[in-house]
């Protein structure tokens, strides 16, 4: 074996569970979207009101982009799909090409590598090489999911190509901004500013006249290359430039700079800050703080989102069967301002529950980067060091759900819809018990397999989801959907609170939590 091959390898196995989550996600929205849109919109009357009430929905539009052709399910899942997965793409991109170019390089691991018998440009070949087969198994998922719901193969083949199409733009994008930033902190900003900047775009191009500045953002791109509805091969053209245009710039320089250092050059002469250092939970939040914002930020825009367009979607005249069909997944009031923000926060629910998945995977890099041996080493116990990151987690998942509630309520008031603060605040905490459940297993994970706590946390997390949205579309069996955590929720404030099934989900947590200190306090330190 080669030593590209090898350290391509290496790169790879890195990666694997960020990969493999995005791949289950991949699959099951595809799949999804398939079999539900073709069992609740069944006829072409349904399917023309459906029209009728989204296809000209600019909040809709927020999400999806420009609708070509709702009348086919090819079409829907090509709008829900395309609009949905091209950013969840972009984002898997940006991270992958980051974690293999800068973080690598901050942990000082590429320096002895690049000290032994390859070279510069074979590192960074052998990093692309990496990050190209685990975009080839997103497509290969994606695929996969299109065409297990009976959609055609070459169809599916080249709307997946669609989904993946952004992926090598935003490797370029995280490849130039590890050269251009200090550390792996920076290059996630400035990789991350594109990006939003790159959506902000698409988001007016969809919703306003400037529909020309489609062309102008990569995401944009994307809408253009319309699978299932009059494809324009031709379009890739411009993801494939553009990707070779900021890669070939971040080899450029990756041949020539400093290892260690980026074009843009840190300050060393700020004068020392001392917040934050007077325990190790307070690290821990100091070196988080920056995810938190991010969580914070993103959630809150979107709570407010779903806010402001829950009137424009619960008037939209939606049948008697459609709301039949939705009625398995729980959303029995979906026509109503409260059922449909009550369905949503199903999502919340989710994306808070991978919140506490990621401090799972925060302090097993400290562990694994061996930073927790040196903390260990000064009169810090092990059991009080994760007691103290359990209640980090569970206050920052606090904090969480209460700006998802807020947030929800001001966007919904802002349309005049009848929803309180105090029940979005009821629907906000009621995304504790669900989350705190996953942190609690996580933990126990991280305990018992540290090696496999990431993959064992994000995979119950994702799995208990889309078992809840798949299964009752499919007619699964109703002891089967009882295995996952999130069949026992409440949709409030739409459905009252299920106080058992809560109590139940925290002491499960609670003894999970307790199970993880002891077993935590007697097993040895893990490397990676």
């Amino acid at each position: 074996m080669s030593a590209a091959s090898a350290f391509a390898r290496r790169t790879l196995a890195d990666s694997r569970t960020r990969t493999i989550s995005f791949a289950i996600l991949f699959a099951a929205l595809a799949a999804a979207n398939a079999v539900g849109y073709r069992k609740t919109y069944p006829t072409v009357a349904d399917r023309l009101r459906f029209v009728h009430a989204f296809g000209n929905n600019k909040s809709v539009r927020l999400f999806y982009g420009v609708p070509h052709d709702l009348l086919t399910v090819g079409g829907y899942v090509a709008w829900r799909v395309g609009g949905t997965l091209s950013i969840f793409a972009a984002v898997w991109g940006l991270l992958a090409a980051v974690r293999a170019m800068r973080t690598e390089e901050d942990s000082g691991r590429q320096e002895l590598v690049l000290a032994g018998i390859i070279g510069r440009g074979g590192a960074f070949a052998a990093e692309l090489a990496a990050i190209a087969v685990g975009a080839v198994v997103l497509w290969l998922a994606t695929f996969l999911g299109l065409v297990a719901s009976r959609l055609p193969a070459a169809g599916s083949a080249y709307l997946a190509l669609a989904v993946v199409a952004v992926i090598p733009v935003f490797v370029g994008v995280g490849a130039l901004a590890s050269q251009l930033a200090p550390n792996r902190r920076i290059a996630l900003e400035l990789g991350s500013g594109a990006l939003a900047v790159a959506f902000l775009l698409r988001v007016v191009a969809d919703t306003s006249s400037l529909g020309a500045l489609r062309w102008a953002t990569p995401l944009g791109w994307i809408e253009e290359l319309r699978a299932f509805a009059g494809p324009r091969p031709q379009v890739l053209l411009l993801p494939l430039a553009a990707s070779a245009v900021l890669l070939g710039i971040a080899a450029a320089i990756a041949l020539r700079r400093d290892v260690g250092s980026g074009l843009l050059q840190a300050r060393d002469d700020a004068k020392p800050r001392f917040g934050l250092l007077g325990s190790p939970t307070a690290q821990a939040l100091r070196s988080e703080r920056g995810s938190l914002l991010a969580w914070l930020l993103g959630i809150g825009a979107f709570a407010f989102v779903l806010g402001v367009i829950a009137n424009s979607i619960s008037s939209a005249g939606l049948s008697q069967h459609v709301q039949q069909q939705l009625a398995k997944l729980g959303a029995q009031a979906i026509a109503t301002p409260a059922g449909y923000l009550g369905f949503t926060f199903l999502f919340f629910i989710l994306a808070i529950s991978l919140f506490c998945c990621s401090q799972i995977a925060a302090a097993r890099r400290e562990e694994s980067d061996q930073q927790l041996e040196t903390l260990l080493a000064l009169p810090v116990g092990r059991r009080s060091w994760l007691a103290g990151r359990l209640l980090l987690a569970a206050g920052a998942a606090a904090v969480l759900a209460l700006v998802a509630g807020l947030l929800s309520w001001a966007g919904a008031a802002s349309q005049g819809a009848p929803v309180s603060a105090a029940d979005m605040l009821k629907a906000g905490a009621n995304c504790l018990p669900a989350s705190l459940l996953f942190l609690g297993l996580g933990a126990l994970a991280f305990a018992a397999l540290p090696r496999a706590c990431i993959g064992i946390a994000y995979g119950l997390t994702s799995i208990g989801f889309v078992w809840e949205l798949f299964a009752g579309l499919v007619g699964a069996p109703s002891w089967s959907l009882a295995l996952s955590p999130f069949h026992h929720i409440g949709l409030i404030p739409a459905e009252p609170f299920r106080a058992g099934a809560a109590a139940v989900m925290l002491a499960i947590a609670a003894g999970a939590m307790a199970a993880a200190l002891w077993a935590f306090g007697r097993r040895d330190l893990t490397g990676a």
